[in-house]
C-alpha cells in the first residue's frame, strides 16, 4: 500500500502542533512563581496555575519558592566586647515576595543570606559584654531580625525571624559565673537578714518607747490622783474637820500593815508601834463612819474593828 505525501504531512503536522502545545502551555504549583525569559532575557513571571508562553522563544528562567524557608545558622565563635569566646548557632526563617529579584538581584540567595545572618550576628553580639548577651536574648533576635531585613529588601526577601538558638560560653567561664552568682546571692541573703534585724530592732525600741510612754502617763495619772485626794483632805483640814486627818493616817497605817503582812519572804513580823495611835485613828474611821451610816450601825462597826485592832494581853490578871 502506498502512501501519498498528504498522508505523510498530516501525521507530522499533528506531531508538531502537540509538541508546540507542551512547549507552550507550562503548569506552576502552588507555592512557587517562574521567570519566564525572551532570548535571555526576563519578560514576566508566571503564577501558580496554567500559562501558555511561546513556544521556542519565551523559556522557563528561575523556579523560586514563594513559601517561608528556614536556615540553619551553623556555630560560630563570637567575641564579646568583655573579651568572652562563646559559641554561637542561630536559625532565620525568611520568604521570597518578588520571584524575579530574588531570581536576578543576587547570586545563590541562600548562601548570600547565610553569610549575611553569619556576619551580623558577630557584629551585634561582639558589641555586648557576656551578661547582657545571656540576658537580653530577645533584644538580640530583634536587631538581627531588623538589620537582616532591611539589608535583604532589594533581593525581593523578607526576613520573618532571626532567632539565636544556643550561646555556650567556655566551661571555665561557666564555673567562675556560677560562683560569682553564688557570691552574689550569699550578698543579698545576709542584706536582707541585716534589713530583717535592723526593723526588728526598730519595732522593738518602738515598742519600748511606747510602753515607757504609757507607764509614764500612768505615773502622771496616779500622781494627780494622788494630788487631788491631798487637795481634798487639805481642803478638810481647811475647813476644821479632823475627822479627815484621821481617816487619811488610818487609811495609809492600815495599807502599810496589810503589805507588811502579805509578804511571802517572811513567816513572823515583829514591828514594835503604840497601839493607841492605831486604835485613835480607827476611832477617827468610827467617827466618820456614823456620821455617813448612821449612829447605831457605825459604833457596831467601830468597836468591832477596835476589838480586832487590839493587841492580845499576856501574864497574869489583876484582880
Amino acid at each position: 500500500m502506498l502512501f501519498s505525501g498528504f498522508d505523510i504531512i498530516i501525521p507530522v503536522l499533528v506531531v508538531l502542533v502537540l509538541l508546540l502545545l507542551f512547549a507552550g502551555i507550562k503548569t506552576v504549583p502552588q507555592g512557587f512563581n517562574y521567570t519566564v525569559e525572551r532570548f535571555g532575557r526576563y519578560t514576566r513571571t508566571l503564577t501558580p496555575g496554567l500559562n501558555l508562553i511561546v513556544p521556542f522563544i519565551d523559556r522557563v528562567g528561575a523556579k523560586m519558592n514563594m513559601m517561608e524557608q528556614v536556615l540553619d545558622v551553623p556555630t560560630q565563635e563570637v567575641i564579646t566586647r568583655d573579651n568572652a569566646i562563646v559559641a554561637v548557632d542561630g536559625v532565620a526563617f525568611y520568604q521570597v515576595l518578588t520571584a524575579a529579584e530574588a531570581a536576578y538581584q543576587v547570586s545563590g540567595l541562600e548562601n548570600a543570606i547565610l553569610n549575611l545572618t553569619m556576619t551580623n550576628i558577630r557584629s551585634v553580639m561582639g558589641s555586648m559584654d557576656l551578661d547582657e548577651l545571656l540576658s537580653n536574648r530577645d533584644a538580640i533576635n530583634e536587631k538581627l531580625l531588623r538589620i537582616v531585613d532591611d539589608a535583604a529588601s532589594p533581593w525581593g526577601i523578607k526576613m520573618t525571624r532571626v532567632e539565636i538558638k544556643d550561646i555556650n560560653p567556655p566551661a571555665n567561664l561557666v564555673e567562675s559565673m556560677a560562683r560569682q552568682m553564688m557570691a552574689e546571692r550569699n550578698k543579698r541573703a545576709q542584706i536582707l537578714e541585716a534589713e530583717g534585724l535592723k526593723q526588728a530592732e526598730i519595732l522593738e525600741a518602738e515598742g519600748r518607747k511606747e510602753a515607757a510612754f504609757r507607764d509614764a502617763e500612768a505615773r502622771e495619772r496616779a500622781a494627780e490622783a494622788e494630788a487631788r485626794a491631798t487637795q481634798v483632805v487639805s481642803e478638810a483640814i481647811a475647813a476644821g474637820d479632823v475627822q479627815a486627818v484621821n481617816y487619811f493616817v488610818a487609811q495609809k497605817y492600815t495599807e502599810a500593815l496589810a503589805t507588811i503582812g502579805s509578804s511571802s519572804n517572811n513567816k513572823i513580823v515583829l514591828m514594835p508601834f503604840e497601839a493607841s495611835s492605831l486604835i485613835g485613828s480607827l476611832g477617827g474611821i468610827g467617827s466618820i463612819a456614823r456620821e455617813v451610816f448612821g449612829e447605831g450601825n457605825a459604833s457596831s462597826a467601830t468597836s468591832q474593828r477596835v476589838s480586832s485592832a487590839r493587841p492580845p494581853r499576856t501574864g497574869p490578871s489583876q484582880e
